[in-house]
């Protein structure tokens, strides 16, 4: 259930994994074509006993000694050592402006007693000499001190062909994966906010007792629906519920708000499904019906007097088993057409009403008188 939950928002927020994606892709080929290329050359060396020094018997110590690693990673930094480097770029007429870009790393190599000296740098040509030349006055250091030892050039280094870095292929994948990745939880996230939002502005939207839309955001559905189809049609109906008059004062909000509620789900099973539910005030509510013409309007009305006219109870036990109540309904309905204002929809609605209340109960008894305003 969690997991489609999730699904659900990643679906909603493809856009903003998408824009991600592409914003990471975009920016790794940007920076590959503007990036400098740098080259790597490493050259590698082999440390064993000297063979002219020792004697038989004490080359089993020796390559005790080796296994320590102490040895070899002392050898590995003399060859990354500042003062080698320089001293080998004096030798090679180089200064140290030009060899500001260029990096030099030594390492050994797991469980042999090589050690490979690694030189980073723009010019591939360059990256060979130096790797060679650093490695050899290395060397040269290195048998001054150390004599029982030998460390010897095993492969020299060569002028690579490829860069290192950038790697437009390789980087372009990557980000387009992690951009993919920020997009995912950009999604999520987004999400996250927008659903307290949304629940807060649709609370704002309803009223707190009935459940259907308050009367400032009927209101502003009604002038939308005008503005988008000005030369459409629509109805506008008011049902005033009278036998709630002796409630609304007496009951507390607790007990009233389920018959409310009530009064407002008979409203919208009644309806259609783009019809439009308000609580216009304490006892009446407003109804929209969008592109319905008076005659229809009156015929979907009268349907829901005759459901409203059934004597209704409360389910939680506000009133006893045997006490029904009478919501009393009297409807008064308006026609927008012939472009007229909101303003005059909703008076012509009110005044229809008026005359329902006045009508009250016709000649045979019949309860719910629905009137239909004339045209403005």
């Amino acid at each position: 259930m969690e997991l489609r939950y999730y699904l659900r928002m990643l679906q909603r927020g493809w856009w903003i994994i998408a824009i991600t994606a592409l914003a990471a892709l975009n920016v790794a080929l940007i920076s590959a074509y503007l990036a400098t290329p740098i080259y790597q050359a490493s050259a590698r060396f082999v440390v064993s006993p000297n063979p002219e020094l020792i004697k038989a018997a004490d080359v089993l110590n020796s390559l005790d000694t080796l296994d320590k690693r102490s040895v070899v990673s002392t050898y590995a930094e003399f060859m990354q050592s500042s003062r080698i480097f320089q001293e080998t770029s004096v030798a090679l007429g180089l200064n140290a402006d030009d060899l500001s870009s260029y990096e030099i790393s030594a390492v050994v190599l797991p469980d042999a007693n090589i050690l490979e000296l690694s030189v980073e740098g723009p010019d591939p040509q360059l990256t060979a000499l130096l790797a060679n030349s650093v490695g050899q006055r290395g060397i040269d250091y290195i048998k001054t001190y150390y004599q029982i030892y030998d460390i010897n050039l095993l492969d020299p280094a060569a002028a690579p062909t490829e860069p290192t870095s950038p790697q437009p292929i390789r980087d372009a994948g990557l980000s387009l994966v992690l951009g993919a990745v920020v997009g995912v939880g950009l999604a999520i996230l987004s999400e996250q906010i927008r659903i307290p939002l949304d629940a807060y502005r649709q609370r704002r939207n309803l009223d707190g007792a009935s459940g259907a839309y308050n009367r400032r955001h009927f209101q502003h559905v009604l002038e939308d629906e005008v503005a988008q189809r000005p030369e459409g049609v629509l109805s506008l109906a008011m049902i005033q519920m009278n036998g709630l008059k002796d409630l609304i004062d007496t009951l507390p909000q607790p007990l009233m708000q389920p018959l409310l509620r009530q009064v407002a789900t008979i409203l919208r099973k009644e309806l259609r499904g783009g019809d439009i539910v308000g609580r216009w005030d304490d006892l009446c509510f407003a109804i929209l019906l969008p592109a319905t013409p008076g005659t229809a309007a009156i015929r979907t009305l009268k349907r829901i007097c005759q459901a409203l006219s059934t004597p209704i109870i409360l389910e939680n036990g506000v009133f006893n088993a045997n006490e029904t109540l009478n919501l009393e309904p009297y409807v008064g309905v308006a026609t927008y057409e012939n472009n007229s204002s909101v303003q005059s929809l909703v008076e012509r609605t009110a005044k229809a009403l008026e005359t329902a209340l006045l009508q009250g109960r016709d000649k045979r008894g019949t309860q719910c008188p629905v009137v239909l305003a004339e045209e403005a």
